[in-house]
This record gives structure tokens, C-alpha cells and sequence, in this order.
């Protein structure tokens, strides 16, 4: 299972009306702002898309550490030289979202992808997780466990 960090949206709601306010909606190391995601399970895999428009391939950062995923990314700010700002409302500055991620998920083989600003992480469920038959023993097989 992947678990996440859940927010209230009347907190949510808030903190947008706040970045409005103050000017643009800005992420800092300390207060980093959240991308978008989607997650859903394919199979014997957990999908997971983190929309990331205009950002470097280079600049996205994806690491594990005890069962934590974390996606980090940065767009930098282009500042006010010379510009006469009409509006500002796209996002800049750093990114973060984590995960944390079950016992039950191969930590080992987690792949990502980033095309047409859309950051796709495939999460496989681990070997001793996935469903398997149990081979049922009959007649003197039996006897022989249960004597």
C-alpha cells in the first residue's frame, strides 16, 4: 500500500487564497509547494503521476529511504528584471511530494519516466506480497505430516 499525506482542504483553500494575496504561489526549501498526483494500482503495480509542467528533467530529484519516496523538483524564478508583470500565477521555486510506501512494494525496482511534463513512477508490488496457491497434500502425504 502507499500511503499519503492528506491535508484539510479548508487548510488547502486557505493557503491558495494566502499565495494569491501575498503574490506568487512560491515553494522554499523550508515550505516547498505540493505538485498534483494521481495514484492507482495496474496489476502487480502501483502507478503514480505528479504533473510537473516546465520543469528540467535534470532538476527533478526522485530518492527512497526507508520505505519514503520522495519526488523533489525546482523551477527557478525569473525575477522581475524588466518585465511589467500583468499577472503571476504560475508556481516557482521547489517542489516536494512523499510517499510512504508498504512493506508489500519492491522499494528495489521503482522506475520513472518524465514526458510532456507529467512525472510517471511505477511502484511493483514485491514477490512475497503478490497472491500465490498453496498446494493442497491428499491421502498419504497427509498421514505422513499429521503422524
Amino acid at each position: 500500500m502507499i500511503a499519503m499525506l492528506r491535508f484539510d482542504p479548508l487548510f488547502r483553500d486557505l493557503d491558495r487564497l494566502t499565495q494569491q494575496l501575498w503574490g506568487n504561489p512560491v515553494g522554499t526549501a523550508t515550505r516547498p509547494a505540493v505538485m498534483p498526483m494521481d495514484v492507482w494500482r495496474e496489476g502487480d503495480k502501483f502507478v503514480v503521476e505528479l504533473d510537473l509542467p516546465g520543469i528540467k528533467p535534470d532538476s527533478i530529484d526522485v530518492t527512497v529511504d526507508q520505505g519514503a519516496l520522495t519526488v523533489r523538483a525546482e523551477r527557478p524564478y525569473a525575477g522581475d528584471e524588466g518585465h511589467d508583470w500583468v499577472a503571476a500565477e504560475r508556481p516557482h521555486g521547489v517542489f516536494s511530494r512523499q510517499l510512504f510506501l508498504g512493506d508489500q512494494l519492491d522499494t528495489e525496482h521503482v522506475g520513472a519516466d518524465y514526458t510532456d511534463g507529467v512525472l510517471r513512477l511505477t511502484v511493483p508490488v514485491a514477490e512475497a506480497a503478490k497472491p500465490r496457491k498453496i498446494a493442497i497434500q491428499s491421502g498419504a502425504a497427509q498421514q505422513a505430516i499429521s503422524a
